[in-house]
């Protein structure tokens, strides 16, 4: 009897260490745009992620990021054609056949890929519509632009903010605070309200949500079909999205979703916090 519960307890270790090795780990780390292309509603003005001081941080980032050992590194550029998702820019990058450019797909992404060795960086970027001028035409004939302008107002201070605490944190503490779930939360919080314009089988604010929701989810859908069991993905991507990408990576069965703020403030690799 005791060796039958001995190998009992034996094949359930042995099951448990199973499903541990299959389970995939994803880590979505949000950033504010290095480059900012001025296609947000509210664009914020970065220091130069060239300059010698970020450079320096960047390296601790990409140390503290390389020590989840990722084997994919996911970023927010589209794949062309899109069923080929592995980059040529990246090879381009580590072949030093073109200059490098002020944006987190590179700077963060392919740094990160490049670290830890990998001969590809994968593009799961997907378009998507985005009607807010539907919402602010409705906002303007029902009265309720002070409204939409409440709104607007609330991320350009956060913004402001954001600039405010620049000069005195590094770019680890800055992408550890906007993805704190708490602001992660906040920033979602802007599309949700949109659900207050619109009535009856009038509803602007909700077609905004969805095609929000739309676009997000064919983004994630990239992400799953590219995972395989066992894979440890980081994906690096605006934080405006990390919200409802966290979501659908904790709604994959036998996947669990791996916070970055721990890495990014060295909490997971021995070092002195910055």
């Amino acid at each position: 009897m005791n060796h039958r519960k001995q190998g009992l307890a034996l094949a359930l270790c042995l099951a448990a260490a199973s499903v541990a090795a299959a389970e995939v780990q994803v880590m979505v780390l949000g950033t504010y745009h290095f480059g900012n292309p001025g296609q947000d509603v509210v664009n914020t003005q970065v220091d130069d992620v060239l300059s010698p001081r970020r450079q320096a941080e960047l390296q601790t980032l990409t140390r503290r990021l390389a020590v989840f050992k990722p084997d994919k590194v996911m970023v927010e550029r589209r794949a062309t054609p899109p069923d080929s998702p592995e980059l040529p820019g990246y090879l381009d990058w580590r072949q030093g056949k073109h200059q490098t450019r002020r944006n987190e797909v590179e700077q963060i992404g392919f740094r990160l890929a490049d670290a830890r060795g990998h001969t590809a960086a994968y593009g799961i970027d997907a378009d998507g519509m985005f009607p807010f001028q539907a919402l602010q035409d409705y906002a303007r004939q029902q009265g309720m632009e002070p409204k939409l302008q409440a709104m607007v107002a609330l991320l350009q201070q956060r913004s402001k903010d954001f600039e405010a605490r620049q000069p005195r944190q590094s770019i680890p503490e800055l992408l550890a605070t906007i993805n704190s779930p708490e602001a992660l939360l906040r920033d979602h919080q802007f599309y949700t309200e949109a659900l207050h314009f619109g009535q009856g089988d009038k509803q602007p604010g909700a077609e905004l949500l969805g095609q929000w929701y739309t676009r997000n989810a064919r983004i994630c859908a990239r992400i799953v079909q590219l995972a395989r069991p066992g894979d440890r993905i980081v994906v690096v991507y605006g934080s405006g999205h990390a919200y409802l990408l966290r979501q659908c990576v904790l709604e994959q069965p036998g996947w669990r979703l791996v916070e970055a703020v721990p890495y990014l403030l060295g909490d997971k690799t021995g070092e002195i916090k910055d």
